[in-house]
């Protein structure tokens, strides 16, 4: 009877993971058709003629490896801004005492709370105040400080013993060298797993670089995408080549770190 009901749960994992992979088969499939079988009704699952050459179209028609290289540049500036404050933040929160320790995390908390959206305003007149704006710097200043990061690694933080701490302060350590020596390798798996999470919040974002860029060079991936958006008509065939071509890095990210993805989030909850 136990076997029986780990052969459903397995079952049932299955066909979850099949039914999260049929978007992909669908954008692969219709990338393949022509603009006619894409918006036929009944649906055409497999096109007549499969048209490879859609891929080199939409290559010609936006500038991929501008969008790959301002992409790169975004994710890998904020990834680096965000793992290096949030970390410095978060160690501040859980191993430092000073006076409104908690006011401070409860106002980190409060940010968390609130939509995005809402910092888009002051962020814009920012990065116009500085005469960033158009420019691949703007892409990665709103991204540099991050709320739910110095929560994750906070958990981190405290779950470590307070015994190496106190031995480290007992051999002269300072608090730089405490942080930067002690806990920061041992919080690695945090550490990477924050750095995956903003990968993909900044690889997904969209609003932000529409919003700071206009120029088609300084644009990213998802926003580069949206110029094959028609106001009144879309080449479907196209949009789906150009997804499957944006999409490609972050598959082979998380492919790579699946592990340390996973690792991180079990633990991250480890102490409160």
């Amino acid at each position: 009877m136990f076997k029986n009901k780990n052969w459903i749960v397995h079952l049932v994992l299955i066909i979850g993971g099949l039914t999260m992979i049929v978007p992909f088969i669908w954008m692969f499939l219709t990338a393949l058709k022509t603009p006619t079988e894409s918006t036929a009704i009944p649906p055409i699952i497999f096109p007549k003629k499969w048209q490879w050459n859609t891929f080199g179209d939409v290559a010609e028609v936006l500038p991929f490896m501008k969008f790959y290289i301002n992409t790169a540049l975004m994710v890998i500036g904020r990834v680096i801004g965000s793992v290096l404050f949030s970390a410095m933040a978060a160690y501040a929160c859980a191993r430092l005492k000073f006076p409104g320790r908690n006011l401070f995390f409860t106002m980190v908390l409060v940010q968390m709370m609130i939509p995005s959206q809402i910092f888009i305003v002051p962020q814009y007149l920012l990065v116009q105040k500085l005469g960033l704006l158009d420019t691949v710097p703007a892409l990665i200043i709103p991204g540099i400080i991050s709320a739910f990061g110095t929560f994750l690694l906070r958990q981190f933080f405290l779950s470590l013993p307070d015994d190496l701490e106190e031995a480290a302060v007992l051999d002269g350590a300072s608090v730089w060298t405490i942080f930067f020596k002690i806990m920061l390798p041992l919080a690695r798996s945090g550490l990477i797993s924050l750095a995956i999470f903003t990968s993909l919040f900044a690889f997904k974002d969209l609003m932000w670089p529409l919003i700071v860029n206009n120029s088609i060079d300084k644009m990213t991936l998802a926003s580069g995408l949206a110029n094959l958006q028609g106001q009144y008509s879309t080449n479907y065939p196209q949009l789906m080549a150009g997804s499957l071509l944006a999409i490609w890095p972050m598959i082979l990210i998380f492919i790579i770190f699946q592990k340390k993805f996973i690792q991180g989030i079990a633990t991250s909850g480890g102490k409160l």
